[in-house]
Formats: C-alpha cells, sequence, structure tokens
C-alpha cells in the first residue's frame, strides 16, 4: 500500500460491512435466498448498462406530485429519478418482479430524510459506523408515514401500502432482503452512487474527494450488490466516472 493509499486508509476507516445477523433467520429473508440460492441472482431480461441519462423514468406523475415537498432535502431531487431510472432497468432484467411495487417504493423510500432533523443528516447520517446511525432508522420510520399518507390517496390498497412499507422498513437499516422486489430497491438506491452525479453528491457527504470514494464503492459497496444485471450496470457507471473525473492522476 502506498503512502498515499495508507494516509487516506487512516483518515476513512473502511466501511462497516453489513453483516446479517438475526436477519438473516427472519422466514422472509430465508425463503428469499431459497427461492434465489445463486448470487448475485442471474437476469432474465435484458440489462441495459448505457449512462442512466440515456433512459429517464417514465410514469406515476401524481406519486411523485405527492412528495415534492419531501423531494428537497438531501438531494432527493437528485436522488429518486436516478433511483428510480435504475429501478425501471431493473425490472426489465427481472420481469417476474411486480414492477409498481418496485417503482412506487424507490420513489418513497428516501422521503422519510424530510422529516427528521436536517442538521443531523449528515453529522449522523454519514459519519462513523453510518450504517446503525439512530437518523437512518428514524428516515426509515418518516418514509413508511409518508407512504401511508400518500398512497391510498391514490387508489392503492392497505396490502400494498405495506408491502412498500416492509420496504422502506430496513433499506439502509436491515442487512437482508425479504424479497426480490426488496432486492431491487436495494440495489436500484446503490446504483446512483456509481454514476458522476451520484459520486459528485455522496462523495462529499462522506467528505472524500471522488478518487476515494469511487475506490470504496468498487471495493465495498459493488460486492454487496445483489443482481447480476446492477453488477453490470454498477461496472459500467464506475468505469465511465472514474475515466470522465481523471481519478487515476486526480488522487
Amino acid at each position: 500500500m502506498s503512502t498515499t493509499d495508507q494516509q487516506s486508509a487512516q483518515a476513512h476507516p473502511a466501511w462497516e460491512q453489513a453483516e446479517p445477523g438475526a436477519h438473516a433467520r427472519d422466514p422472509r429473508a430465508v425463503a428469499f435466498t431459497e427461492a434465489h440460492p445463486e448470487r448475485p441472482i442471474p437476469a432474465v431480461g435484458p440489462v441495459d448498462d448505457a449512462p442512466i441519462t440515456t433512459t429517464p423514468s417514465t410514469g406515476l406523475e401524481e406519486l411523485w406530485r405527492s412528495i415534492v415537498t419531501e423531494s428537497r432535502t438531501r438531494a432527493n431531487d437528485i436522488h429518486l429519478p436516478t433511483s428510480t431510472a435504475y429501478a425501471q432497468r431493473l425490472c426489465d432484467a427481472y420481469p417476474q418482479a411486480d414492477r409498481e411495487l418496485v417503482l412506487a417504493t424507490v420513489i418513497l423510500h428516501d422521503t422519510g430524510w424530510a422529516h427528521v432533523d436536517e442538521s443531523r443528516i449528515i453529522s449522523e447520517g454519514f459519519q462513523g459506523d453510518w450504517r446503525k446511525a439512530a437518523i437512518r432508522y428514524e428516515h426509515e420510520a418518516e418514509g413508511c408515514a409518508v407512504a401511508r399518507r400518500v398512497l391510498p390517496a391514490l387508489g392503492y390498497d392497505e396490502r400494498f401500502v405495506e408491502r412498500v412499507c416492509e420496504i422502506i422498513d430496513g433499506h439502509d437499516t436491515r442487512p437482508v432482503a425479504f424479497s426480490l422486489e426488496d432486492a431491487l430497491v436495494r440495489d436500484a438506491d446503490r446504483l446512483w452512487r456509481f454514476d458522476v452525479t451520484g459520486v459528485c453528491v455522496s462523495s462529499s457527504w462522506f467528505g472524500m474527494d471522488p478518487a476515494t470514494y469511487t475506490d470504496r464503492l468498487d471495493r465495498e459497496i459493488l460486492p454487496e450488490l445483489l443482481t447480476e444485471a446492477a453488477v453490470r450496470m454498477a461496472r459500467a457507471d464506475l468505469a465511465r466516472t472514474r475515466a470522465l473525473l481523471r481519478t487515476e492522476v486526480l488522487r
């Protein structure tokens, strides 16, 4: 390891890895693992790994209008549409998943950030052992509250709303997925980090330069992706982002 790499490692210790723990024994997690034993989960449909800007998301306009207020916190007006575009691609690659459930959940998953103490988002949610930060549990609970408020008014039944909330509640803090739809939401949520826009936004939250941040994505986040399609998209995006930002020299 070079002196520069050693200094970076000291300044930014490895992100705490997601340990399955007790959640892995949950019957939903067990059933999901049994249904999809091969990881990453092989794609059965087409995988589009072109720049995400070429396939913006479409549809669900009324749902989007219902969360405009929530989109103005923690760059949600960038993160949520971008993650939804990735979710549409993942649904194409996994047509057996409930597409409407995946897309509605991705749109709503981080709306809870608008209903927590904004001063704590960066200071707690992106520092230290950020996976276990109390603010992350709080934003999941608040996101469920948003879903329960807006979805019934748009005609979604109680069962659909609770399936959305089951995914939102734990998308950051629960280390295992309970369903294919849960896995696609998790992967879509992470994929935006590999695109140049996500790198520019997220690296500042973690207090890292782009080269350090992309190295961490490659080493620590890419292995957590659950689906083959997401892995292929992430690798393609990461290569483009590194080339564009000249991270081979700007480090």
